[in-house]
């Protein structure tokens, strides 16, 4: 088996060689950005709703479509963007689905009618559903097995930063300037894509394994001459040795065949089961204490900002401690915590605005662990050669959750009272427990090679 430096198992080993530097937080910022933006376009239409409600006469029917059809347009673009992924390359898909969110962005705020917003929407979901688990793929394919839990959810930590940072400038800027501004500035990372190609390269894992071994031992040269410069000294000998991944084409088929089979069942549902419960309460919770607990805008979108700080407090701890505690401890613990959460506020009533605001806030700060966990564990799942697709496809039951979730929110409260909304997302949360805890498993301290055959 030819291990030359442009071979998958040559690779591989010069990876894992790299001492993390400066080099490989830079990349990690970068493609950060474009996800910190991703996270502030996603859910800044939650915070316009408030106003967009009014300015539409919206009824809770169509502010649950409102909600879902940007989610409709992340299902396709999950579905795409995995398939060119492995065709063309992990950043250059990257940086078509930034353009294609960035540019949108502008559109969704020169919306004059319901039509108008539902269409650019759809479109601008697209691109955000597109660019997320890409961007994953290509972080953990830069990344040696040491630590890789803790430099990847740091990494992931951007996009609760990004729901953080959405609530933050919402709360101030709405009620002065309007829902319009909220989407202008979600355009800004438009401006990333001209130079993000040239700084960063392409996933030297990925051009080895479509069988580009010229170019991935030339990028490897890159980022070894990189790491050589900010440690000012030699990298130690890498130690190729033979892999068990096959060479072969992507293929769909595969995801369901042998171990992937297992594999691609257990993180399909913990996508499916924990986004349900996250978009669905942070996409409706500032509407639900405007509407029915007849809260001010400014006062809901406060409260919809303490919920999303609670998730980023709760992203911190898990991301400083997941290669000690572990993938499958964390995120078991987490959906059932969350889901004790839920079930409470449905036995206690939901009855005033403040019981809604305290176990909301808890049950969405351990959902959201689990959110930002299956961008680590889902691209661990899978080798090289369907890595993009396997972990794109996951996302897209992201997608159609977040799709249901809300749906599912506006049909309650058009039809019942709002306590069951939780009951819903509580029992969704416990079967995402149960289906991890017994068919999950762990991957901490293992390279991506050694998990995936």
């Amino acid at each position: 088996m030819a291990l030359g430096p442009g071979s998958l198992e040559n690779i591989s080993a010069r990876i894992e060689r790299l001492p993390l530097t400066g080099w490989q937080t830079k990349a990690r910022l970068i493609v950060g950005t474009a996800t910190f933006f991703d996270a502030f376009d996603a859910l800044a239409i939650a915070y316009a709703l408030p106003i967009l409600i009014k300015e539409f006469s919206l009824s809770a029917g169509q502010i649950g479509l409102v909600i879902s059809i940007g989610f409709f347009g992340q299902l396709i673009g999950a579905l795409l963007s995995g398939f060119l992924a492995e065709k063309i390359g992990r950043l250059r898909m990257t940086v078509y689905t930034i353009l294609l969110f960035s540019i949108t962005s502008f559109l969704v705020a020169s919306s004059w009618s319901l039509g108008s917003l539902l269409f650019f929407r759809f479109i601008q979901g697209v691109g955000l559903g597109g660019e997320v688990p890409l961007a994953a793929s290509y972080i953990n394919e830069i990344t040696k097995a040491q630590r890789r839990g803790r430099f990847v959810l740091l990494y992931e930590l951007i996009f609760s930063f990004g729901l953080m940072a959405v609530a933050i400038i919402s709360y101030f800027l709405i009620p002065t300037l309007g829902w319009r501004w909220i989407f202008i500035i979600g355009g800004i990372p438009a401006v990333l894509t001209l130079f993000m190609r040239r700084v960063l390269p392409e996933s030297p894992r990925w051009l080895a394994g479509v069988g580009r071994a010229k170019e991935a031992d030339e990028t490897m040269t890159f980022i070894e001459n990189q790491v050589r410069a900010r440690i000012q000294g030699d990298l130690p000998e890498p130690e190729p040795a033979p892999l068990k991944q096959e060479r072969r084409l992507t293929s769909f088929r595969e995801l369901f065949q042998g171990m992937y089979r297992k594999r691609t069942f257990v993180v399909w549902s913990i996508w499916f089961t924990s986004y349900l419960a996250f978009y669905g309460v942070s996409t409706w919770v500032p509407s639900i204490f405007k509407s029915v607990f007849n809260l001010s805008v400014e006062q809901s979108l406060l409260y919809g900002l303490i919920l999303i700080a609670a998730g980023v407090l709760s992203a911190v701890v898990c991301a400083l401690t997941i290669d000690t505690i572990g993938r499958k401890a964390w995120i078991t613990g987490s959906m059932l915590l969350g889901a004790i959460c839920f079930i409470i506020l449905w036995l206690i009533g939901a009855k005033t605005a403040t019981q809604v605001l305290v176990w909301t806030s808890l049950g969405y700060a351990w959902v959201a662990v689990v959110t930002m966990s299956v961008y680590l564990y889902t691209p661990e799942m899978y080798p090289t050669r369907m890595r993009a697709l396997g972990t794109s496809l996951a996302s897209a039951w992201l997608r159609l959750s977040s799709i249901i979730g809300p749906t599912y929110v506006g049909f309650i409260l058009t039809k019942s009272s709002v306590e069951y909304v939780f009951l819903g997302f509580g029992v969704v949360s416990l079967i995402g427990a149960v289906i991890f805890g017994l068919a999950g498993i762990e991957s901490k301290g293992k390279s991506l090679e050694e998990l995936s055959p």
